[in-house]
């Protein structure tokens, strides 16, 4: 079994627990980082070439975007769970079986959203409260986004693939390309053609095919137990159980915490656009304080679930606690950078006074507790990884669904002011860090790992 591992998939069961996971997370790190730049490309030329209206539209449909797609990268990140469980147990045959079926469960994802997306666009973004004057440059970005939709999540399916085996370089790769061709492509678009805001999900959609292929190709011609045969895809009705029971809870848990800010959208949309634009901007910005919080969070469910598969549980407790000290401390210290720099950055996509002090406000408002959210997310993680994935599921139902949802509906009707909106987001952290705190106490084999005893 050994001899079939390739170079780039070397088990995370053995050598120095803080070189496994940092020499992983840091991959995912400039991975997800060029993943937001391209994202982020999106907001800059639109706002500079097309203004504040535009701005806005593309600010008001990530939500509903996340929502959507979340639940079916949820579920293929549970699939991912499921591999790494049998790699680290050195099971070649349920592995294959696992990929196989995760990657028939991505056609059949990304065909339903297409649908999706496409016919009830208008129907959604009307119930979010998108003012009038936004609602055909959102409806038409967000269908053309959602054309793309197999492409979004076969990439999310094919990137969990190699990430389970520990392979975290080659996503890096791609995603490099496929950033540089999104950039290349809103500048042509918007800049050079001036197609308009349907023209930037244009440019997204070509980026991520091009790094859904490039995955594709490469799990083709693997070497490993990660080797894909189109001739094998299909559904394994045992394996897709397994693969549902881990991945449904985290699909659930991505979509609910989308749900509550869909509402929180819907109540910033009420304050007019310069407030979605601001709000916008600031999201954009945030994108890149949650990097760490993403790659140890991710990297953390790999660790977890390969040395309990290998029932190395100690060495599971020891890299839960170095990845927890981690991730908060870097969260931390780029919430306080961004607290700093907020005008800059916000500026950076608007020039609009307004727009500015909206995403200012929201900045100093959230980033100085980025700290609580990287533990919300580590723990999250980890207990995916150690196949409790209903365990955060509940917490986030109940925390950043739930009492994000009544905190916003109370709080504005006593006070309407966007501030309180804002506050939603720390309180519902701090919410979850207790209980994630609680929960680890009673916990034999994580005491010590969440900072308790």
């Amino acid at each position: 079994m050994e001899g079939s591992r390739s170079k780039e998939s070397a088990p995370m069961t053995r050598g120095p627990i803080w070189q496994r996971i940092v020499f992983f997370a840091v991959p995912l790190f400039f991975g997800n980082l060029f993943q937001q730049l391209y994202n982020t490309a999106d907001s800059l030329i639109v706002g500079k070439f097309l203004g504040d209206t535009a701005l806005a539209a593309v600010s008001s449909s990530g939500s509903l975007i996340l929502l959507l797609v979340g639940f079916f990268n949820g579920i293929s990140a549970g699939g991912g769970v499921v591999v790494a469980r049998y790699y680290g147990a050195g099971d070649r045959l349920r592995m294959g079986r696992t990929i196989h079926t995760m990657v028939a469960f991505g056609l059949a994802a990304g065909a339903a959203l297409t649908v999706i997306g496409v016919l009830l666009a208008p129907q959604i973004l009307i119930l979010m409260g998108t003012p009038a004057d936004v609602l055909p440059q959102s409806t038409a970005y967000f269908r053309i986004y959602f054309l793309g939709s197999v492409a979004f999540v076969l990439y999310n399916v094919f990137v969990g693939i190699l990430q389970a085996v520990g392979d975290s370089r080659h996503p890096l790769l791609y995603l490099v390309v496929s950033s540089l061709v999104n950039v290349v492509l809103d500048l042509l678009f918007v800049a050079g053609f001036h197609w308009g805001v349907w023209s930037a999900a244009l440019a997204t959609v070509i980026s991520q095919c091009v790094s859904a292929l490039l995955c594709l190709i490469h799990l083709l011609r693997a070497k490993g137990p990660e080797r894909l045969s189109l001739r094998s895809v299909g559904f394994d009705a045992t394996v897709f159980r397994q693969v549902l029971s881990n991945g449904l809870p985290a699909g659930v848990q991505t979509s609910i915490i989308s749900l509550a800010n869909v509402v929180v959208q819907s109540n910033i949309n009420a304050f007019g656009s310069a407030a979605m634009a601001g709000c916008g901007a600031y999201s954009k910005v945030e994108g890149f304080g949650f990097l760490p919080i993403t790659c140890f969070s991710l990297a953390l469910s790999t660790f977890i679930s390969q040395n309990l598969g290998a029932g190395e549980t100690e060495r599971a407790r020891k890299g839960a606690k170095f990845g927890v000290i981690c991730s908060v401390v870097i969260a931390e210290s780029i919430g306080a950078l961004i607290w700093l720099l907020a005008p800059v950055l916000i500026g950076a996509f608007n020039e609009s006074g307004h727009v500015i002090s909206y995403g200012v406000a929201q900045a100093r408002t959230v980033t100085l507790f980025y700290c609580l959210l990287a533990f919300s997310h580590c723990m999250a993680g980890i207990l995916r990884g150690a196949g409790r994935a209903s365990v955060p599921m509940f917490v986030m139902l109940g925390c950043w669904c739930v009492f994000r949802i009544l905190y916003i509906t109370a709080a504005v009707a006593v006070v309407p002011e966007i501030r309180m909106v804002f506050w939603a987001y720390p309180i519902t952290w701090s919410l979850s860090t207790v209980i994630f705190l609680l929960y680890a106490r009673r916990t034999p084999w994580l005491r010590g790992a969440a900072g308790t005893a």
